[in-house]
């Protein structure tokens, strides 16, 4: 079994955020699967199923130490830079990754032939339950003051699903402490 650990969100070695990428993992359990991204305890590994496209993208599944999840931002960009660098081989405008939420495109730029930066096109937001100051103040331990009253309280995903809680000032995210014992 072949795998790498990616850098994402750095320039330089051993710093950003770190994504253990296996390869050829197509004969790989959803157990052992599981088993290995504990054992990488990194916050997200990935597998990349194969290396030949498929329906113009690259299989891919994604998963904390805990779980498998749809999709997750700097797994995306790791693995997009793992198949371009180790599968392609070559440059490429854009790279397909088949997740769990669907196809996401991963496009480059390039500096002397090699990757600089890379953007994912997101599935557009779905926008699912609000929520009111009152439940979200106590789950964060803050005041109602402490929320913004101009947006709304709300689940969105485009692709993992995160609650947005609109807060007035950076003091207020400082002193946020999550009790989820609160949250009912």
């Amino acid at each position: 079994m072949q795998f790498y650990i990616v850098d994402v969100f750095t320039e330089t070695k051993y710093a950003g955020n770190q994504l253990a990428v296996i390869r050829d993992a197509a004969g790989l359990s959803t157990e052992t699967m599981q088993a290995i991204a504990l054992e990488m305890n990194y916050s997200e590994t990935t597998f990349i199923l194969g290396d030949a496209a498929r329906d113009g993208g690259y299989d891919v599944r994604i998963f904390t130490p805990a779980e498998e999840v749809p999709f997750a931002g700097h797994p995306t960009l790791g693995t997009a830079f793992i198949i371009q660098q180790k599968i392609i081989q070559f440059p490429v405008d854009k790279v397909i990754l088949n997740l769990k939420v669907g196809p996401i495109p991963v496009t480059f730029s390039y500096r002397d032939q090699q990757p600089g930066e890379l953007w994912m096109h997101q599935r557009p937001p779905d926008f699912g339950e609000t929520f009111t100051a009152e439940t979200l103040a106590a789950v964060l331990n803050l005041d109602i003051e402490d929320i913004d009253p101009r947006f709304p309280i709300q689940d969105v995903s485009t692709g993992l699903p995160f609650i947005i809680v609109p807060l007035q000032s950076l003091s207020a995210t400082k002193r946020c402490r999550v009790n989820l014992d609160r949250f009912a």
